[in-house]
């Protein structure tokens, strides 16, 4: 049948003498126009993995001219930490740049922008979001790094629908016009058409329409012609998009062309060759993501390289551009320094910024004033939190980073703090100096309360005793190494000091008690309270330090690599990671007040699915030993973060609903955690909410404790362009314990 419908429609070429056939969708029923296009998609379909992999490098010059509108505006866009800034007065915005882009296969792009003039050149990075859009491979199962569902993934058939729309060409060389939509509303899909040449089933241009965040865009992209050396690459981009938040609509329009230098093909046989000889080391295949340091700036100089000639509009954006520029240095007015200095305090409060210290290094803030930095759950409450990042890198790739960070929990009305600093000193081996420091979670002693109960009630006014809560406030000071591929060593030195909330005072209700060292009898006991030892106040402390040597191995097999100049960066493996931490409290030193030894066990795996499923899965073992003086458990692996940070904190690593005394009131545990996240699971057949939905997660956590014999929470969880909003259920001893949330700001933090 197929067959007869291909044959036919040659016939229909003969008959008719044209060069393009329009709306065939006329001639036939619907149903066999279904049967066409999906078998002609199962071809496009079948040959998409190959063509996706055909190119092995290749060098290009990539020219990119962008216009900016803004049609509507409040004061709310200020807010935006991706928008540049908007001079008073004007709408239109344009910029244009002149790139050397380079190509190593499996999809990494190396950038470097050498050239750019403009208006208004902030509006480039889009915070890092464009360049994404000009770095695609239409034969991929995915789009613009793993965000979108191709129309050409292997099991789009799900997801998709085919038509056709056009038969266009000579009867020996066909193109058929296939438009595909999407079954579904969501995010992770687009709509749109595609251009496929017949016999070859490559195609030779697709536009999809999309939302990728706040952003609603139109992609058109024109591939090379058939037997060409880029037959298989973009050689033209256009992209249209809208803005829209909150009463502010901004349009964009950005049209990129690609002049290739050199491409390269694949070939099985070396590729074979070179992976038995590389092993993990694909050092071949990355380099630098991007560079957006331009070399120049001068309209001169893009006037002789510039593709493409401005349009008359675009020639008056900049003749205007210039004229204002000039006319402000003639009449520039004098400065008001008080309403300058307020103006930079504003600025600092609500807009994101990086500031570039000249042989100093960098720091990048977020705004201080950001509501899309608040999160929420059950147990923690409402928090909130700031970051700074401050990167200087040496010669020989060696880097330092300082990242302080601070944050308030309204439910525990406690300010938290943290500053966290590495220098990777010998990049090569990944061998870096820890120092992290800052106040912790506060502390629940459960030890002390277990002797406590050894106490009659009425012998101490226990309103005047506060023991069940204790600040914390640590010094972590660690050296990494990786001895080896995937082996790395560290060690170093954990220290706490851990101090009463609320000062107790063991004031005895009885004034008139006989002496201790009279009423103490021979087992320890009191004859005035036989079950009362009275040593027993002599471990009751108001301040608890501890000083501990610290020595963590992990290894993971079959770690994959790649080099970055000297800088060796971990990529991932088909194996777990298998770690051990130990670590020993020695008493006496630095007015350490007792002993202990710390074990941890751990082994987790983040294993990808393809099509943007994952599963990840985590076991854990700990206990404290060879306690002396010592009534805190504080486990490394196991802990509650005081500040949430979203989707990706801890990933199906935590409890949510978990009390934060039981952290604290086991010395040993058994853990496993689960998680599985795809696109697509309970929502995909709710029309009208699954389109603003990212992912779905389904969790299942499990612990062991002492009393907790288990505890399991089950939960589902979504992501959004706007929030993360998580449900979850805990079970204890297998009976029902509660119903509990956690909910995150996510807007403009993906």
């Amino acid at each position: 049948m197929k067959r007869l419908l291909f044959i036919w429609i040659g016939i229909c070429f003969l008959l008719l003498g044209r060069q393009e056939v329009q709306a065939v969708s006329v001639s036939y029923p619907n149903d066999v126009l279904v049967r066409s296009a999906d078998s002609i998609m199962e071809k496009v379909i079948f040959f998409a993995p190959f063509y996706e992999g055909i190119i092995d490098c290749y060098k290009a010059e990539l020219y990119v001219k962008g216009r900016v509108n803004i049609r509507k505006k409040n004061h709310i866009l200020r807010f935006v930490p991706s928008m540049f800034r908007i001079r008073k007065g004007v709408k239109e915005y344009m910029m244009e740049t002149y790139s050397d882009l380079h190509f190593k296969a499996p999809n990494i792009y190396d950038q470097k922008i050498k050239a750019t003039v403009g208006t208004a050149s902030e509006f480039w990075n889009l915070d890092g979001r464009l360049p994404e859009y000009f770095h695609i491979n239409i034969y991929s199962s995915t789009l613009l790094y793993d965000k979108l569902l191709s129309p050409l993934a292997p099991n789009a058939k799900k997801y998709y629908t085919y038509r056709i729309d056009t038969v266009m060409g000579e009867k020996h060389d066909l193109r058929y016009k296939i438009r595909f939509m999407p079954k579904n509303k969501s995010f992770q899909l687009v709509g749109g058409y595609m251009i496929v040449s017949d016999n070859v089933w490559s195609v030779r241009e697709i536009r999809f329409a999309g939302r990728n965040e706040m952003l609603r865009f139109n992609n058109l992209v024109r591939m090379g012609d058939v037997g060409e050396p880029n037959e298989f690459l973009p050689i033209h981009y256009n992209i249209e998009a809208t803005f829209r938040f909150l009463g502010n609509v901004v349009d964009g329009n950005y049209t990129a062309v690609l002049d290739y230098k050199d491409i390269v093909q694949k070939d099985p046989s070396v590729n074979l060759k070179k992976k038995e000889v590389t092993k993990y080391d694909l050092s071949e295949s990355y380099t630098l993501r991007s560079d957006t340091n331009a070399s120049q700036r001068d309209t001169t100089y893009f006037n002789e390289i510039r593709p493409l000639p401005l349009s008359p509009h675009e020639e008056t954006l900049y003749y205007d551009y210039f004229q204002r520029h000039d006319t402000l240095l003639w009449k520039k007015k004098p400065k008001n320094k008080n309403l300058e200095f307020w103006g930079q305090i504003g600025d600092a409060l609500i807009s994101r910024y990086t500031v570039n210290l000249a042989k100093v290094g960098s720091v990048r803030c977020s705004p201080l004033i950001n509501p899309f930095l608040l999160s929420y759950s059950g147990k923690n409450g409402l928090s909130y939190r700031q970051e700074f990042k401050y990167n200087r890198l040496f010669k020989g790739d060696r880097l330092l980073r300082v990242v302080p960070r601070i944050g308030y929990n309204f439910k525990e009305n406690e300010f938290y703090w943290r500053m966290k600093a590495d220098f990777d000193y010998w990049p090569r081996k990944r061998a870096a100096l820890h120092i992290d420091f800052g106040n912790g979670n506060r502390i629940y002693s459960s030890e002390v309360l277990s002797d406590l109960k050894a106490i009659p009630d009425n012998f101490f006014d226990f309103n005047q005793i506060h023991l069940d809560y204790f600040k914390d406030l640590y010094l972590n000071i660690r050296h990494s190494w990786e001895i080896i591929n995937g082996l790395t060593l560290e060690v170093g030195l954990s220290m706490h000091r851990r101090t009463e909330v609320e000062r107790s005072k063991f004031v005895p209700n009885y004034p008139n008690m006989p002496p201790t060292k009279s009423t103490q009898m021979s087992d320890g006991g009191s004859s005035f309270f036989p079950n009362f030892d009275p040593n027993l106040l002599n471990k009751f402390r108001h301040t608890y330090n501890s000083f501990a040597p610290r020595v963590d191995i992990s290894w993971t097999p079959g770690q994959y690599y790649y080099m970055s100049g000297d800088r060796k960066v971990n990529l991932h493996s088909k194996y777990p990671t298998f770690s051990v931490d130990w670590e020993r409290g020695v008493s006496g030193v630095l007015n350490s007040s007792g002993s202990y030894e710390r074990v941890e066990v751990d082994l987790q795996h983040q294993i990808s699915l393809g099509l943007m499923r994952d599963l990840y899965w985590r076991f854990g073992w700990g206990t404290f030993t060879n306690q002396e003086e010592l009534y805190f458990v504080d486990f490394a692996n196991l802990r509650r973060s005081n500040l949430p940070m979203g989707w990706s904190d801890d990933i199906g690593g935590v409890f949510q609903l978990l009390d934060g005394r039981w952290y604290n009131s086991s010395r040993k545990y058994i853990r496993g955690h689960v998680t599985y996240e795809a696109p697509f699971l309970l929502l995909r057949h709710l029309m009208k909410y699954t389109q603003y939905v990212l992912n779905e997660r389904l969790y299942l956590n499990a612990l062991v404790v002492p009393h907790l014999k288990p505890y399991v929470e089950v939960g589902y969880g979504i992501g959004t362009h706007v929030f993360d909003f998580g449900l979850f259920v805990s079970f204890a001893n297998w009976k029902y314990q509660e119903i509990g949330c956690k909910f995150t700001f996510e807007l403009f933090n993906r």
